[in-house]
C-alpha cells in the first residue's frame, strides 16, 4: 500500500495526463474516517479539477471521465472520491475566482 502522500502524488499526476487542468486540488479526507472498516487501507479524497476538457459535457460525464483516469487507484489505493470538475469559464463566472485549498 502507498503512503498518504504517495496516493495524492498518485492522483495529481493522474487527473494531470488526462485533464492539462487550469487549476486542481486534491484534499485527503482519510482523517475523517478514521477506523472506518470497509476502507481497507484505502483513503478519502475530494479532487477539484478545473479544465477545458469538461466544456459541453454533463456532470455525470465528467464525473465518469475523471473515473476513467482514476481507474487503477479506485482498485485499492481510493476508497472514497468526493469530485468536482468544472470548467474555467465556469469558475470565472462563478462568486468563486479560483480554488482554494
Amino acid at each position: 500500500m502507498m503512503s498518504a502522500s504517495e496516493r495524492v502524488a498518485k492522483i495529481r499526476e493522474r487527473l494531470t495526463a488526462a485533464f492539462a487542468p487550469a487549476q486542481l486540488l486534491i484534499t485527503d479526507d482519510s482523517h475523517h474516517h478514521a477506523g472506518h472498516a470497509s476502507a481497507k487501507g484505502g483513503g478519502h479524497y475530494t479532487v477539484t479539477v478545473v479544465s477545458s476538457m469538461f466544456a459541453g459535457k454533463r456532470p455525470l460525464e465528467r464525473h465518469r471521465m475523471v473515473y476513467a483516469a482514476l481507474q487503477n487507484e479506485l482498485r485499492g489505493e481510493i476508497h472514497a472520491l468526493t469530485i468536482r470538475a468544472t470548467t474555467p469559464d465556469e469558475v470565472a463566472t462563478s462568486s468563486l475566482t479560483s480554488i482554494t485549498s
